[in-house]
């Protein structure tokens, strides 16, 4: 059963900025669904088998930093 995390990203601020959060973190294993809010900084991310710091690098990645 996959489960559901939600982690707080630093920097979105806009749709644009949340679809490249979703982009790059649903490329990680094992993350079935991404859905990231800008307005609340908020990333949910289901599935399982993934580490944080694979989620941190994925925000890195798309130019934002996870707050740890």
């Amino acid at each position: 059963m996959a489960n559901t995390q939600t982690f707080q990203v630093n920097g979105m601020t806009c749709s644009h900025c949340e679809l490249s959060v979703q982009e790059e973190i649903s490329e990680i294993s094992g993350v079935e669904e991404v859905k990231a809010d800008h307005t609340t900084g908020k990333v949910a991310v289901v599935g399982g088998g993934y580490s944080q710091e694979q989620i941190a690098d994925a925000v890195a990645e798309a130019g934002y930093t996870l707050e740890q």
